[in-house]
């Protein structure tokens, strides 16, 4: 068994290659010691499953021991670069399938990005369960503890309104637990899945494996905006692998049929590795998604936004109501002012159901949508709508005009969720209409953003054209990507805001085209703080939309820590501004002001926790911002005692730059390397700045 082994990037990919089997795989550090191949430790390249093809593995949920994935042989490899960065592919024939494995290292980060296709090259139709898109064993390698002991695993849930809270602990803590000692082949394994178009409604496609003992950290990042399929668990021999996909059989109601000259491609995955924690991976993440994103003027810029739903119009917009609000808005120094949900609607209709027709409702502008979007550009700011353009009420006048396979279908029938039919993209006839609604509103109202919002969920898609209901939903979901790209190919000056009823489609398959995404629609502020604070584990903090929301009842304090929530990540301002006092006003305009003059270190800053990732329920919650020479550090205090010491290594001397001319709440004690914090009440927060 000959390795054959490929360096970049600082690490290591060694493709095991044996005439009488298929090629194993594994990664390491490329600065780590050469190890003898040994075939009872290493796993396949590739996992794939077809209907009919024996399972050599122990049953259960685990995807191991898969045919014909175990027919598979050697037969060539090809490196070269792409976009400046190094890459290569393995492909392997058997089975009636060729099968190349594709590595796609990305520019000065240590990963790369991997996919599979697969090729039916026989003359019988093959039906596709499971294709792996990675597959890597002996993820627990280094050390000489158990895994069980040294492995220690990070995963972020994300609910509604309850986004990007990670959980860190031992596999067994995750109910994973080591019953042998080396032999391993157990029948469970540690899953995380996703299902439908809400790639995010549940957990972020997301891990970090840290060894404590070699001290580094693997992570791997899913790029699908639909069902998505991740786990770890053992192997004969003992030691741990992982795999990652898109759509499974089991998870995802998804299969594929593959007749002679037909190719499937898997959803991409990003994995690599790094010297340090959670942390440290979470840093090298941003520099991927800033890499691998649409470049947009929009994360250049940053513009402060003010968007009227969130505890303030809720989606009941009127010329009465906006007129001035938008007045409010252009004082307090936003720069673009969105229109959220209802202005289609007649004050009789509810906004959800009645969605889309997209023409402005007579009853709520008298004197014309144009007029209220004329009065936003003459106080300076650029407007914008929302749209939730994927799907149809169920109450929209045109839904009973169309014909069915506009819409996601199963057994013959409509699939409805939340009062909507969903859209089927892979119609042209679909997205020929999508088309039409954006050039029209764009022209019409000289748009320069829009919120594309989606509130529901096509779980588990759909089954016209299709030969399982996640066939058809990942043709949409692809179909819908290549519909979005093309808009943005239009109108390259054009925001488009990534929401899904808050986080739930926050993943880079829609942020690799999106410059922005709506984290939450959490309502209270202090527990939006949390949220606030742990966005950049999921998305770039130039993208990371959140809510400012100062509440009519309120205090000073509430008005800044509403405004601190945002001032490290992208500003959504809200909220009852039009009934604050004068003093609280100017706390908010303080607020934007400071913002526009440290946006340029944001969109360019790194991550870091100083007191670990946030949960709700912390005491006290910190997210900062290392920008190079300059740092910056919010600080929460929750319902934890009033002085909080916060260690922040490499600083000397720190400043509180949010709110100005208050009581200084900040100590630095040098000998220990740490800000104390004293804040009197509960619910306060403040910025520093590195000094």
């Amino acid at each position: 068994m000959k390795p054959l082994s490929f360096s970049a990037n600082n690490l290591t990919l060694r493709f095991f290659v044996d005439p009488d089997a298929p090629v194993k795989f594994t990664m390491a550090p490329a600065d780590a010691e050469k190890e003898t191949p040994d075939p009872s430790k290493w796993g396949p390249l590739v996992e794939l499953q077809a209907s009919g093809f024996n399972c050599h593995d122990f049953h259960g949920k685990r995807y191991v021991g898969a045919s014909p994935a175990d027919l598979l042989r050697y037969v060539s490899h090809r490196k070269g670069k792409s976009r400046s960065a190094a890459r290569i592919e393995v492909m392997q024939e058997g089975g009636g399938l060729r099968v190349t494995s594709h590595f796609h290292f990305i520019a000065a980060e240590p990963a790369f990005r991997t996919w599979t296709t697969v090729e039916n090259v026989s003359s019988a139709p093959l039906l596709i369960e499971y294709v792996s898109s990675l597959a890597l064993t002996g993820i627990d390698r280094g050390g000489k503890g158990r895994w069980s002991d040294k492995m220690r695993l990070h995963v972020a849930d994300n609910n509604w309104c309850g986004e990007c809270q990670w959980r860190s602990g031992a596999l067994g803590d995750f109910g994973f637990h080591q019953a042998y000692e080396s032999r391993g082949h157990g029948c469970m394994a540690l899953m995380v899945s996703s299902l439908g178009t809400w790639s995010t409604g549940g957990a972020l496609p997301l891990g970090v494996l840290e060894n404590v003992e070699t001290g580094r950290s693997q992570f791997w990042q899913i790029e699908h905006n639909g069902s998505w399929h991740w786990e770890i668990a053992d192997v004969l021999g003992g030691g741990l692998y992982l795999r990652a996909s898109g759509p499974t059989f089991r998870e995802g109601h998804w299969s594929k049929r593959l007749v002679k000259g037909d190719v499937f491609r898997s959803v991409p995955v990003v994995c690599g590795m790094v010297k340090g924690t959670v942390q440290e991976a979470l840093r090298v993440l941003t520099g991927i998604r800033r890499a691998s994103r649409r470049r947009h003027a929009d994360n250049v810029k940053l513009p402060v936004i003010f968007n009227d739903y969130m505890n303030c119009l809720s989606g009941d917009p009127t010329e009465a109501k906006l007129r001035p609000l938008i007045e409010k808005a252009a004082r307090a120094g936003c720069e673009y002012f969105v229109i959220d949900a209802g202005w289609y609607a007649e004050l009789n209709q509810r906004w959800g159901n009645t969605v889309g027709e997209w023409l402005p409702s007579k009853s709520r502008f008298p004197n014309g949508l144009a007029a209220v979007i004329e009065m936003i550009r003459s106080r300076g700011m650029i407007p914008g709508l929302w749209l939730e353009i994927e799907v149809m009420g169920t109450h929209c006048p045109l839904a009973p005009t169309l014909p069915d396979d506009w819409f996601f279908l199963r057994n013959g029938v409509r699939l409805a969720d939340n009062d909507r039919y969903q859209l089927d993209f892979r119609n042209p006839a679909v997205r020929a209409h999508a088309d039409g609604i954006i050039d029209r509103l764009v022209n019409d109202f000289q748009l320069g953003y829009i919120k594309m919002d989606y509130n529901a969920n096509a779980a588990p898609g759909t089954d016209v054209h299709a030969d399982t209901p996640g066939d058809g939903l990942l043709d949409h979901n692809r179909a819908y990507l290549r519909w979005i790209a093309g808009v943005f190919d239009r109108h390259p000056q054009l925001t488009i805001e990534n929401c899904g009823s808050g986080g739930m489609r926050m993943d880079y398959a829609m942020l690799g085209q999106h410059s922005i995404q709506s984290v939450t629609d959490q309502m209270d502020y202090r527990f939006n703080a949390v949220i606030a604070a742990s966005a950049a584990s999921a998305v770039t903090p130039e993208q990371a939309a959140i809510w400012s929301y100062p509440m009519p009842a309120g205090n000073e304090e509430e008005t800044i820590f509403n405004m601190v929530n945002t001032l490290l990540l992208r500003i959504h301002q809200s909220g009852c501004i039009l009934d604050l006092n004068e003093r609280r006003f100017r706390r908010v305009a303080e607020g934007i002001a400071l913002y526009k003059q440290i946006r340029g270190d944001i969109r360019k800053g790194l991550p870091f926790w100083p007191l670990g990732l946030p949960r709700l329920g912390y005491g006290w919650i910190a997210y900062g911002l290392d920008c190079g020479a300059q740092s910056y550090v919010a600080v929460w205090r929750m319902d934890g005692k009033k002085t909080c010491a916060i260690s922040l290594p490499g600083w000397k001397k720190a400043r509180c730059i949010y709110p100005r001319d208050t009581p200084e709440c900040v100590r630095w004690n040098r000998h220990g390397g740490a800000l104390e914090v004293t804040l009197a009440k509960p619910y306060s927060a403040r910025l520093f700045k590195r000094y």
